[in-house]
Formats: C-alpha cells, structure tokens, sequence
C-alpha cells in the first residue's frame, strides 16, 4: 500500500502517515477518531480536511490515556485530573475550517490513581479504572475518587497496583466485565505474571470468564461478542461473555492497546513496547522475529468479518506508544483547545438566556 499524503498541525517532531484509502473510509463512515499518547502527552484528533486528505491535530495533557466520545463530549483522564470537554460549534458552523471545537470545561483533581479506561454508565456518571488501587470508581465530590468494584481476590484498597486492573467493559450502560494482568495480591506483582496470568473479569461477580492471557488490555461488547486485545501476545481477539477461551482474530505488530468499533470494523491501537522487564520476555517479542517485522506505533482498521487489515496509520518519532482511541460519529475535521497557547482564553460562546425567576 502507499500512503496518503496528510495535512497536519502536529509539531515536527512526529510523522503521520496513512493508507491509501484511509482517508475515504473515515468520510464513508462519517466518522472522525481520537487517540491518545501518555508517553509524550497528547491527545490526536484525526479528521480529513476539504481536500479528502487526513488532517491531523493534537494537544498536551500531561500523560494523557483513557478517553470517552460521543461526538459532543469527550473524556480524558490524565496524570493527576479527569477532564471532560464540549463542542462549542452549532451543527452549521465552522471554526477555522473544523466542525468540533473540543474545549476543556471541567477539570476534576484526583490524584494519581493511574486512570486507564474510562467511560459513561447508563445514569450519566463517569466511571473509569483506577489502576493504582485495583478498582472500578467513579468521581467524588470531595474526595480523590470513590471506589464502587473491585475483584474479591484483592485483600485490601491500597495504592499497591497488585494486580494492573486496567480495562472496563460496559454492556448497555451497566460495568460489566474487567481485565487484569494477574490475581496478585501483592504489591506489583502482576509484574511477575505477565506472560500467561491475565483474566477477564465479570462484574459484580467477580468471575473469572478467561484465564491464562498475556497482559489483556481493552475489553468492548460489540454484536454480542467480548473483544479484547491479548497485548503480550499481539492478537486481537474475542471471549464469549458467557466465558470461554480467548479467540484471536488477528495479530497485529505491536503492543495493543486502544479498542473502538464502526459497523463491521475494529480500530486497534499499537505501540512500540519498551525494552524493560515490563514489555521484555513476551511471546509478542517472538512472534514479530518469527513474521520478519518490527513493533510499530498507530492504528489498524481490521475487518471483523475476515480478520483483515483495511486500512492502518502509523506514527513514527518520538511517539511510540499509544493507550485508548475513541470514534467521534458525525465528525469530518475536530480540533481542541489546550492550556499551551493563549487561545484558550479567547474562545467564548454565549448561551441560551436565562431568567433570574426560579
């Protein structure tokens, strides 16, 4: 495949390309993405620009990775804070040629929790993965965050990340199923369990519906299905959620994590592992020397019907690790405001008026 050339506003440092027909098929699913870098802090908006082309824009937030999109709001959780954003544009109108102005609102101080997925549940609440002290939570207005799950293997609530507790499922609004690198219920210890101890997790049950995973990431409900990514392996994948064995679909070069759904089609995330004793020693290491290829960064568009990669983006410089994508629907060309620049400061949209009578 050659790739597309791409209008970007990114900064030099980093280089996006795409396949050939990327481009036409995010315009056919009238769809743009989003995704997030927490190795150099960005988030990436990916739309086309009026010539058809991929248009490419980011922003910094310190560490950014879990996201949440429905086309007008966006959630990003961070380093230390869990933003959500709002569009400010009306369906007719433009701002320097984008259809979404994705600003900043509300900002909630948590603390370092090591925030992975997060997501919506049915009543509107924020619900996300505290990865640092095992658990499911949501936001607390006085408080660093409120716990509502965690798995019954975990003796006690500590900021101790025993088990890397990282991915959320939700099944028609409600948490349903979790994913964890191991059982530990020690101190770090899924560090030592990393090749073959994940499970997937049923909530509130606890049940352990797979096992025997190298480093899950990213469950999602799609068409009845359980997808997820068996990241230390480099396959794609899906579980009954009844339970069942992990069935891999397609492997994919690189270290997956990010997983978003369009019709028929998955977007997968990769990234180029480290070489530390968090990424060293995985089967995915083998398998890329046994294909003949390197790890690499970006997306893969595959085909759930066949397995097949449609399309795919890469990222090359010093970005080389990905965490969540997100499918903005409706979307052709987003863009976001940051706290970097004065612009922020001089964007203002007035609403509706309000009467002083209660």
């Amino acid at each position: 495949m050659t790739s597309s050339a791409i209008d970007t506003k990114t900064e030099p440092w980093v280089e996006v390309t795409g396949s050939l027909h990327f481009p036409s098929w995010l315009a056919a699913q009238h769809v743009s993405l989003a995704f997030t870098t927490y190795q150099s802090g960005k988030l990436f908006l990916l739309g086309l620009n009026p010539e058809g082309r991929l248009a490419v824009f980011e922003r910094t937030f310190n560490r950014a990775m879990g996201l949440w999109a429905d086309g007008q709001t966006l959630w990003l959780s961070t380093l230390y804070q869990i933003w959500r954003f709002e569009n400010l544009l009306r369906p007719d109108e433009r701002h320097q040629e984008h259809d979404r102005l994705y600003v900043p609102k509300v900002g909630y101080t948590t603390g370092d929790l090591d925030v992975h997925d997060i997501a919506i549940d049915h009543t509107g609440r924020v619900v996300f993965v505290a990865t640092a002290f095992g658990c499911i939570a949501t936001l607390s207005e006085r408080a660093s965050f409120a716990p509502l799950w965690s798995p019954p293997f975990l003796s006690k609530l500590a900021a101790e990340d025993r088990c890397h507790l990282n991915g959320l499922a939700l099944d028609n609004g409600h948490p349903r199923f979790a994913t964890a690198v191991s059982t530990s219920d020690v101190v770090d210890g899924w560090r030592d369990r990393r090749r073959d101890g994940g499970v997937v997790l049923e909530i509130p049950s606890g049940r352990v519906i797979a096992s025997g995973l190298s480093m899950p990431h990213s469950p999602r409900l799609h068409r009845g299905r359980l997808w997820l990514h068996d990241s230390g392996t480099g396959n794609f994948g899906s579980v009954d959620p009844n339970g069942g064995r992990f069935e891999p679909l397609t492997f994919c070069p690189g270290y997956l994590r990010g997983l978003a759904f369009v019709g028929d089609y998955a977007i997968v995330g990769l990234s180029r592992p480290r070489h530390d004793k968090t990424f060293g020693g995985l089967a995915l290491e083998e398998e890329l020397a046994k294909r003949g290829t390197d790890a690499r960064c970006g997306l893969m568009v595959i085909d759930l019907r066949s397995g097949d990669v449609a399309h795919w983006l890469r990222v090359e410089g010093v970005v080389t690790e990905l965490y969540d994508v997100a499918v903005l629907p409706r979307v052709v060309r987003p863009m976001a405001l940051g706290f970097k620049t004065d612009e922020i400061q001089r964007t203002i949209a007035i609403g509706e008026s309000e009467s002083l009578a209660k």
